[in-house]
């Protein structure tokens, strides 16, 4: 097995278990004799291999494709354009090298979870609270770090209006509810403007209005989800974090996860969902509740999603009500959807449009709510708090 020689050069970068069944493959000369010789199967000897080639050429290394420079580190290699002579040999080369994104979110969790977290501070409890009652707060699309300039949009946006908006958005809500067993906050995707040193989309690459640095948004992010979170503890008696992954912070929603689990670690009361799915869940006696940002399906097709989804089956078929609340497009539906067995809800955003969805003539009502769900019933109450309000 020469041909696989060259995978020694790059075993920093691998596993345990794909050194071992690259050095199995060199030594016995085939995917059956390896598998034998470590207990596995050929299946397992030949996806370990490719994804040792695979890590080895986003590196830079691969002799047989001409690439024998690797990428610095934190870097994988995007693209290769070779100019040949015409003896074949290598005339010149450009190689193409971008930050490696997965590489990157690795290190981070690794930081996250690694750091010496200090302990949430305690919040002091009233003495009642209805165990029947769950009070879901919603924020959702609130784009923390864009930056919207009135004269252009209709209203100005930027991290200190941002800050001001949450905050007294979520102690109205929190006072305008009852004294509830269960408090969900629930970031319901798009929290942070942008995910990267740039402010681009990360998909598209699409250039973004920012009010702030990278490192300032991540800081001002955890002060507003940790400012709320302690409201709500002094408000219900145990309270859920949901972070929904979106379209703007695919990255940004994981990490702030993270995070946010390791600092509330130790707190009995808090519980954080730190499901790597894109669509989450919480039962509330004979209620469902299912959350999912909107980028990656229709309000219509989440109903049959949540019910045939495995990990949401035995859920949603112990249920009475199903209530699944999505954001994406910035504005309520104008009728609430309840084909399929479920409730499907498009929450408003608090934050100001940008000049994309001004210049593009987008309107809606500027709104957020906290919405009380009965153990028997239901919805039972509902609080919409507005910017002005």
């Amino acid at each position: 097995m020469k041909e696989i020689l060259y995978l020694r050069e790059v075993y920093e970068i691998l596993t345990v278990k794909q050194i071992e069944a690259v050095e199995a493959l060199i030594e016995h000369g085939s995917e059956r004799k390896a598998a034998e010789a470590l207990g596995k199967s050929k299946t397992a000897i030949n996806s370990a291999v490719q994804i040792a080639k695979s890590k080895a050429a986003k590196s830079g290394y691969e002799p047989v494709a001409d690439l024998v420079h690797k990428t610095a580190n934190g870097f994988a290699v995007t693209g290769v354009s070779t100019a040949y002579k015409a003896d074949g040999s290598v005339g010149l080369q450009w190689v193409k090298q971008s930050p490696d994104k997965a590489l990157a979110l690795q290190a981070m969790m690794t930081a996250i979870e690694s750091y010496e977290w200090r302990p949430a501070p305690v919040i002091k409890l009233g003495s009642h609270h209805d165990k029947d009652l769950c009070t879901l707060i919603t924020l959702t699309d609130f784009h923390l770090g864009m930056y919207s300039w009135a004269a252009e949009c209709g209203d100005d946006w930027d991290v200190k209006i941002a800050e001001r908006v949450a905050f007294t958005a979520v102690n109205q809500m929190i006072n305008d509810s009852p004294d509830s067993g269960v408090g969900i906050l629930n970031l319901q995707g798009d929290f942070l403007h942008f995910d990267s040193l740039k402010a681009v989309t990360p998909a598209s690459g699409h250039v973004l209005d920012a009010d702030s640095r990278s490192s300032k948004m991540i800081e001002l992010s955890m002060i507003i989800m940790m400012g709320c979170v302690e409201l709500m503890l002094s408000k219900f008696k145990a309270v859920k974090v949901i972070v929904c992954e979106g379209n703007h912070d695919e990255y940004g929603s994981a990490w702030l996860r993270k995070a946010a689990k390791q600092i509330y670690r130790d707190n009995p009361r808090l519980e954080v969902d730190d499901t790597e799915f894109p669509y989450y869940a919480y039962k509330h006696g004979r209620v469902m509740l299912g959350f999912h940002h909107g980028h990656k399906k229709k309000n219509q097709q989440l109903p049959q999603l949540f019910a045939g989804e495995p990990r949401f089956r035995h859920m949603w078929g112990d249920t009475a009500y199903t209530y699944i609340h999505t954001g994406h497009f910035h504005h309520s539906e104008a009728h609430v959807s309840e084909g399929g067995g479920a409730i499907v809800e498009r929450h408003p955003t608090l934050a100001a449009r940008d000049a994309y969805a001004a210049r593009g003539g987008f309107i809606s009502k500027r709104a957020a709510h906290a919405i009380t769900y009965h153990t028997e019933h239901g919805e039972i109450k509902r609080t919409t708090v507005t910017p002005t309000s």
